[in-house]
Parts: structure tokens; sequence; C-alpha cells
């Protein structure tokens, strides 16, 4: 038996078989020995990928395969970058399930596409943005909200022109980020180590918001 519910596998094929438009590559970074949801995740994409011919999955090692690390830009396990016609910046840590398990189909749609259903107004704003942005969004399986705001970072990566990475976090998973980063309500979006808040913003507010940072650190 699969991860996955038959009754909702089958709904989740008949969506990859409608909204799949183009080949979407799932790469994971495990590390099976000191890392208790790699096998977990591992599993889950294998299954998915089993779903749609569009959909592959690529398994590296965290420690063994150093140049692909570097080249993804990951720092923990499980990693899962999702990756279209190129790298938008997509990052999810941990085993997307529950809830979470729709940030991931959200975002293999999303970056199938190459584009997103954000406003206009959103997508204006992030023309004004022009250097890098880091994302983080502090999530738990088991809130509803959360997979909300982790689709909208996910999105605006994808929106931004290359500028914006947004990364999905577990807080059950990474513990110590939680605590970093002082994670006491969920969905926390952190962006740039400096500026936050906590729930589920509206996009447009969640894309001033990087905007302003962008600017105040233009302007240090």
């Amino acid at each position: 038996m699969g991860m996955i519910p038959e009754d909702k596998k089958e709904l989740l094929k008949n969506d990859l078989n409608q909204k799949l438009t183009t080949p979407v590559k799932i790469v994971m970074f495990t590390q099976e020995i000191q890392c208790n949801s790699c096998q977990g995740t591992r599993e889950l994409i294998q299954e998915i990928a089993t779903l749609n011919s569009k959909l592959t999955v690529k398994v590296y090692d965290f420690v063994a395969d150093a140049a692909e690390v570097k080249e993804y830009g990951v720092d923990k396990v499980p990693a899962l970058a999702i990756i279209g016609a190129k790298d938008y910046g997509v990052r999810i840590y941990g085993l997307p399930y529950g809830y979470e398990l729709q940030t991931l189909i959200d975002a293999v749609f999303n970056v199938s596409k190459g584009t997103t259903d954000l406003k206009e107004k959103t997508k204006k704003i992030l023309l004004d943005i022009k250097s890098p942005v880091h994302i983080q969004v502090f999530v738990s399986l088991t809130c509803p909200h959360c997979a909300v705001a982790a689709s909208i970072a996910h999105k605006l990566a994808i929106e931004s022109g290359g500028y914006v990475k947004a990364d999905v976090i577990s807080t059950s998973e990474f513990p110590d980020l939680a605590i970093k980063y002082n994670v006491i309500g969920v969905p926390k979006v952190v962006i740039n180590n400096k500026r936050d808040f906590v729930g589920a913003y509206d996009e447009d507010s969640f894309a001033e918001n990087i905007l302003l940072e962008t600017v105040s650190k233009q302007t240090l």
C-alpha cells in the first residue's frame, strides 16, 4: 500500500493528466541514516511520479553528491527542488504530507506552466524587485492555512524573474530553525532573515513585504 489513499490517488492522477503541460523534475536530497523523514519523502515523490509520464524524480545523497548540493543550493534534508523548464527557486524541506501535500502538487503544476494565477497587481510589484530575495515559510502539516502561504511564496518565486527563492520548511522536522526564527505560530514567513510576519497574507501584501525588504537593503 502506498502513502496516498487509492481514491485520492485517482483524483490526483486525473489532475496531473489535465494540468501538467510540460515535464517537471523533482530533485530530492536525502541522507537516509540521519534523516527520519527522508525515506517517507522519497517514497511519496516516487509514488506521485508513477501517476504521470511528465513527472520524473532524481535522488541525490546530501553528503556524497556535493556538486549537486551546491548547484541546487540546498542546506538540509530532506530537500525537494521542483524544476520545470528552468529552476525557479522552488524548494520544500521536510516531508510534504498532510496539508503540505497540496503545496507540493501546486508547485508541480505551477512550475510545469512556468507562470501562475497571481494578480496583475502582484506581478507588477515583483517587477520592481532587482536584488536577491530569500523567503522562508515555516509550516505545520496540520495547518490548513500554511499551504496557502507556501503556495503564494512559490508563485512569487516563479514570477520574479529569478530574483526570489522560496523555501517551505516543516517546523517539526527542523526545530533548531524554529527556535532560531522564534516560530511560535504558523505559517511564519521570514524574508532575507530580517523581515517577518505570521499568517496567510494576501498575495500583494506578501509581495509588498518583499519589496520593502529589498528597498531597505538597497538604502543601507
